[in-house]
């Protein structure tokens, strides 16, 4: 009888894949639906069929390629066409063929409006709201379980209140039936009461499986070598991927088994050529330093399973269940990014202070059906692809205005008596929440310090500081409404006057549409100035690209806003790392030169340059608005018009003012 092959098997589900995990998520689904529809569009009237037609997506790499949507050359264009559009299948925004469902449409012509405003009971913005009709009815196969991960995520939030960073990650998509879903409730629980540890559960389910069961039962019974390491640990892509492992068993064995303590930096730098020899490294040692491995191998070593072996069979057994642990814990990392990125499409769930947990709303929306709602989570949903109402994908999904109100003052401790002031509520709490998130991660040091990146392009560290879901400029326009906040004494809502999309986690997101203001302050009557607002507007652009992007757009913003609110002493203030001379001058003539309204009227403009520079003494000094109103003021009365233009204009009147 020839031996059974061992298969590695999926032990866990996960949203999407790994090879769409971009930044700007929200703006390159946007865009990639909007390809889609173009290249289709192209190519009308061609009888053509996505399925194993390697011409017509290496047609379509190339157009993404044309439209700058991917960079370079792929290996094999084909395969990465698939690969940039399978995420957008899984959650029905397109179907097998790459053609946009009734889902997708809708979600593209959204985009095209650029108007992401709520017009749902769960205030969610309009994408948002699609995105979460798609996630409750998005599965995965898991080796032919079903599972809908945002049901199964819903159902453990609800009864566990929340879920740490480490159990979102590593149990969590373990989750992959109704049995294992309801048991991590209480393992989960184990966990927190320190009676169970994350790696036992995830051992447990491992070995639960069948093929860890042969694995395990076929390593235990044979001599060990390159072959049989191979065989059990069946990598998901090729078994040479794991000959390392061989080398590594027998550098092991000396050190734990033969206890020569000077193995322990081969052990080191043997697992330095596995994948994921950085997890093999933190679970042996304590240092991440060779010379002190080697000066000091007994003190540098953790207690792990390898600890107290006394044989061979029980050698064999601690290295079994680590290599498999530490597969799976780097697969599970691995999807987590990616599981994290879809469900905070819906902007439902709010992922701060390493927990994860439902936004208020939300969770008072899905708290009464979370019975119903369970019984379907693990079934395909025969809607996927339609553009519905939420009672279409399931007649128990309906808005309990009743429950959300109780939920929120049960949340809140307030007195909500309709839904209008439950909105109002969770708006304020909003605030509230923004406010903590600017004394945690905004003080005026790492102010001044991400402007100082600003200035030097140093993109990729600033998205690692603030987030990989927004481009440059979105972060740029967010820290500036986070600077002109504090400078106003956090007077108003500063999360209404920012004409940005922010996230459940009150964080910037980037949309492929624009055209409004950055940002709307408004300021009410005081002794200081009279009721206004105060438009800011940012640019990142420099030299002729400033010229041509912004003189244009930004006297149309200001110059509309004032025609439509009537009150001219309305200003703006525009700010950059850099500030073009001729944009300068152009914004100094709009005092006199003003702009037309269509019916003729003239509106004469103020509008305040204003460079980084400044704004980091601004900060540096804590000046005020009613300080730096005075100063704007003063220099558009007496300064414009008044002064010749020269090189040092800007720095002997604005600058020097700050200063």
């Amino acid at each position: 009888m020839p031996e059974q092959e061992l298969l590695y098997k999926r032990f866990c589900w996960s949203l999407g894949t790994t090879s769409f995990r971009t930044k700007n998520f929200n703006l390159r689904i946007e865009r990639q639906l909007q390809l889609l529809h173009d290249f289709w569009e192209s190519i009308s009237g061609k009888d053509c069929n996505w399925s194993n037609n390697t011409e017509l997506q290496e047609n379509y790499y190339d157009f993404m390629k044309k439209n700058q949507f991917v960079e370079g050359d792929a290996a094999i264009k084909s395969k990465d066409a698939r690969e940039k559009t399978s995420g957008l299948v899984d959650i029905g925004l397109i179907d097998k063929e790459r053609r946009l469902t009734a889902a997708g449409e809708a979600l593209r012509k959204i985009s095209l409006k650029s108007d992401f405003k709520s017009d749902n009971s769960l205030q969610l913005p309009k994408d948002s709201f699609m995105y979460f009709k798609q996630l409750l009815k998005t599965s995965d196969n898991v080796d032919g379980d079903i599972v809908r991960p945002y049901i199964v995520l819903s159902y453990l939030l609800l009864e566990l209140d929340y879920l740490t960073k480490d159990e979102f990650t590593y149990l969590l998509p373990l989750c992959i039936t109704k049995e294992k879903t309801i048991s991590m409730k209480d393992k989960i629980r184990s966990v927190r009461s320190n009676d169970k540890s994350i790696d036992e559960i995830i051992l447990e389910t491992l070995m639960q499986m069948e093929n860890y069961q042969l694995a395990w039962e076929k390593f235990l019974n044979n001599d060990v070598d390159e072959k049989l390491i191979c065989s059990v640990g069946m990598n998901r892509k090729s078994r040479d991927y794991d000959k390392p492992y061989y080398q590594l068993y027998q550098e092991l064995k000396k050190l734990y088994l033969d206890h020569e303590m000077n193995h322990a930096a081969a052990v080191f730098e043997t697992s330095g050529r596995i994948k994921i020899g950085s997890l093999w490294k933190k679970t042996i040692f304590n240092t991440a330093h060779e010379k002190e491995l080697k000066k000091d191998p007994g003190n540098c070593l953790n207690n792990t399973m390898f600890s107290n072996v006394e044989n061979e069979q029980e050698f064999k057994k601690a290295f079994f269940k680590t290599m498999h642990l530490l597969k799976a814990k780097a697969t599970l990392k691995d999807y987590s990014d990616l599981n994290k990125r879809y469900f905070k499409l819906t902007d439902t769930i709010i992922f701060e202070d390493n927990q994860v947990k439902f936004d208020i709303i939300p969770k008072h929306f899905i708290k009464p059906v979370i019975s119903d709602l369970f019984k379907d989570g693990f079934q395909p949903s025969d809607k996927l692809y339609d553009t519905c109402e939420l009672k279409e994908i399931a007649a128990y999904l309906k808005i309990d205005k009743k429950a959300i109100i109780a939920g929120s003052n049960k949340e809140l401790g307030g007195n909500i008596k309709t839904i209008e002031e439950a909105k109002t509520a969770v708006l304020d709490e909003r605030l509230k929440r923004f406010n903590e998130i600017i004394d945690k991660k905004f003080k005026d040091k790492a102010l001044i310090d991400l402007l100082n990146k600003f200035e030097e392009r140093k993109d990729s560290t600033i998205q690692a500081i603030v987030t990989d879901n927004a481009d440059i400029p979105t972060i740029f326009e967010y820290i500036l409404g986070v600077i002109w906040y504090k400078v106003s004494g956090r007077k108003g809502n500063i999360l209404k006057f920012m004409n940005l999309s922010l996230d459940s986690d009150l964080l910037p997101k980037t949309h492929a549409g624009g055209g409004e203001a950055d940002i709307v302050y408004e300021y009410e009557k005081c002794k200081d100035y009279s009721e206004h607002s105060m438009l800011l507007e940012a640019t990142l652009a420099d030299g002729s690209n400033q010229r041509r992007m912004e003189m244009e757009p930004v006297s149309r913003h200001l110059g509309q806003h004032i025609s439509k609110s009537g009150n001219q002493l309305s200003y703006c203030v525009f700010v950059s790392t850099y500030l073009d001379r001729n944009v300068i001058v152009d914004f100094i003539g709009k005092k006199s030169v003003g702009w037309y309204d269509e019916n003729y009227h003239k509106i004469p403009l103020k509008i305040i340059p204003l460079q980084t520079n400044e704004l980091k003494e601004i900060i540096s000094k804590k000046l005020t608005y009613e300080e730096l109103y005075k100063i704007f003021d003063d220099i558009f009365k007496n300064v414009y018009g008044s002064v010749e233009m020269s090189a040092t204009w800007y720095q002997d009147n604005i600058a020097s003012a700050i200063k």
